[in-house]
């Protein structure tokens, strides 16, 4: 019997310590960073609090960001700006670049002019009085702009900007302080556990080949330990997941609602009547489980983009495809002809919601943000409600620092979660629970459920357990029953096969969905997205971070969604059942991860897809 081979012995670590360090920078940590770096510090400038690790000093506070660089989040925002405002009192958005108070707002639920999409009985039914009732009811060029807008959706009083440059203005202020540092580039790889304890974090190691075996130029990565981790790193960010399968999620909880997010930022033409401000909402179009979005920043620019959810059954739910059908839309192309593309982005939505909430507080660690379950679902708003949860959790360390007490549980409890339950973030979380489970059994079925609980406060909802996409979503040739035959989705399948791209297009194509007429300004193809409307790359030296686990799990699924969901194309149809990846293409969307059809033998909750922790992504600071 051939005895194994001994592991190798653990590299030899650098080990820094700080008082508290944050992984991830999105608006929950920045809230959370903004909150704490104001008052660490006496009006004198000696410290208000002392440092355990540097005695003298105030506490020492680093956050560790796996993108290159601060602000290349992925979300044009519409907000209410509620907490922002909380944070900012006087709030000028004349301040932050490409942000406009908010203007004329409306629905829209859109018509499918080329009958290419998948509708039910009764929204065909719906679509035939729409059209039959042209010139009665509001609406034009195959829309219809809903007469009434529910209350629940409004963003009254709120503002537009995006993301990525609200961050980066944010960071200035936030470092100017002198109170924190924050390294862009330095992905976190895992959190650091003594038994139910978190003690800090580890960084990605350096110097290895794509399977994570060093090569030259090996460093590994530094071990960070804290008194206080805090957790803000998104749905698919390595640590909470991390934190997830280790300490499991609450009864009940249950993080199966997904969607994908897609967006162009563009130059609209210069004689567009569309005033800064002006927001969107649409519906209908061009599937009916697909929603879309428009909000006009200053200057001519605009942010719009589609929602791919996961309760739309599409084996092929390619993103980028579906966006452009939805510009294209009669309704929406006539303000967007003659635009031109200035960047593109997509991300992963965590739409669980509050049933999606993990153990926020543990000892020595707290989690924010969307990761920590924050975003409403019913009013889909996100941004103001993850920055809402870092300033709580920045009052509460402020709370605790005072009084002198230690990052247990119990404390973080006491204070943390305290102000959370107490907050309209808990009020409204709860309201929005249940409001989308009607989309399980359908979009108008869905539609009632979201009206229900927006307008009985949530004590009325539709049921409808979601459901993970393994279990719901049907097999290529089920999905286009009636409209491509089975012989021709396989030949389909060879020739893609042998080209080396995914099927998608070809089934569309199949499908009855017209060409998109490219102009190489505002509709370019997929490819040339990637190269026009932001830089996509990652630096050597990393090792893969999408690996798939089971080649045997590949080799027995049938619709390789992971291809079709691709958002950067990086993965392909590879030379045997596994598919390719290639991260010098990868967004870190994390659409993969969620739309894994083949579970893990005996672990129903983990897909065949590993989604670990990763440099590069996209470079936009616009997104």
């Amino acid at each position: 019997m051939v005895e194994p081979s001994p592991a190798p012995p653990a590299p030899e670590r650098q080990r820094l310590d700080v008082d508290i360090v944050c992984v991830g920078f999105g608006p929950a940590t920045a809230g959370f960073l903004t909150t704490l770096s104001r008052q660490l510090v006496k009006p004198d400038g000696t410290p208000r609090f002392e440092s355990g690790v540097m005695p003298g000093l105030p506490p020492q506070v680093v956050c560790y960001e796996r993108a290159d660089d601060l602000g290349f989040g992925v979300s044009g925002v519409v907000t209410r700006a509620r907490a922002l405002r909380e944070s900012w009192p006087g709030l000028d958005t004349a301040g932050i670049p490409m942000a406009v108070p908010v203007g004329e707002e409306k629905v829209l639920y859109l018509l499918d002019p080329h009958n290419a999409s998948r509708r039910s009985a009764a929204l065909r039914a719906g679509d035939s009085l729409i059209r039959a009732a042209k010139g009665v009811l509001p609406g034009d060029h195959h829309a219809l702009n809903l007469p009434w807008t529910p209350e629940f959706l409004h963003k009254k009083g709120g503002m537009v900007f995006s993301l990525g440059q609200f961050l980066q203005w944010v960071s200035a202020q936030v470092q100017g302080s002198g109170m924190v540092q924050i390294w862009p580039g330095t992905p976190a790889a895992e959190a650091l556990l003594d038994g139910r304890r978190v003690t800090g974090i580890r960084l990605l190691d350096q110097g290895v080949d794509k399977q994570g075996r060093p090569v030259d130029g090996f460093a590994p990565g530094m071990d960070i330990h804290a008194a206080l981790t805090v957790v803000g790193d998104g749905p698919v960010g390595s640590i909470g997941r991390q934190l997830d399968a280790h300490f499991g999620l609450p009864e009940g909880h249950h993080t199966r609602d997904w969607a994908v997010g897609m967006k162009f930022v563009v130059d609209l033409p210069e004689n567009t009547p569309l005033q800064p401000g002006t927001v969107w909402h649409t519906f209908g179009y061009p599937e009916p489980e697909i929603f879309g979005f428009l909000y006009v920043h200053p200057d001519r620019v605009a942010s719009l983009g589609i929602f791919v959810p996961s309760w739309f059954d599409s084996p092929m739910r390619t993103a980028y495809r579906y966006l452009q059908h939805w510009m294209l839309h009669p309704y929406l192309w006539r303000y967007l002809e003659g635009g031109r593309l200035r960047s593109w982005g997509a991300k992963t939505l965590g739409e669980s919601g509050r049933r999606g909430e993990p153990h926020l507080v543990g000892d020595g660690y707290a989690r924010i943000g969307e990761g920590s379950g924050t975003t409403n679902v019913l009013t889909g708003s996100g941004v103001d409600e993850a920055w809402a949860s870092g300033v709580q959790l920045g009052e509460a360390v402020l709370e605790l620092l005072e009084a002198g007490k230690p990052f247990t549980r119990a404390n973080l409890e006491a204070t943390y979660v305290r102000r959370r339950r107490a907050s309209w973030l808990e009020t409204e979380a709860r309201v929005a629970g249940k409001s989308r489970d009607g989309f399980q059994s359908g979009v108008v079925r869905g539609l009632i459920g979201m009206a229900l609980a927006g307008l009985t406060d949530g004590r009325l909802a539709l049921g409808g357990e979601p459901q993970p996409p393994w279990q719901r979503l049907p097999s290529i040739e089920e999905y286009y029953r009636g409209r491509v035959a089975p012989e021709e989705i396989e030949r389909l399948r060879e020739q893609c096969r042998a080209q080396g791209v995914s099927l998608h297009n070809a089934l569309m194509d199949a499908a009855g969905w017209p060409a998109i007429p490219y102009d190489g300004r505002l509709l370019v193809s997929h490819q040339d997205a990637l190269l026009l409307g932001g830089k996509v790359q990652a630096p050597p030296g990393y090792a893969d971070h999408v690996v798939f686990l089971y080649p045997e799990l590949c080799e027995r699924c049938g619709t390789k969604i992971c291809i079709e969901a691709c958002s950067g194309q990086a993965i392909t149809p590879g030379e045997g059942a596994t598919p390719a990846f290639d991260r010098e293409k990868c967004v870190h969307c994390g659409a993969c991860l969620w739309n894994c059809s083949q579970p893990v033998p005996g672990h129903p909750d983990q897909m065949n897809i590993a989604f670990r922790a990763g440099t590069g992504g996209l470079h936009s600071a616009e997104n």
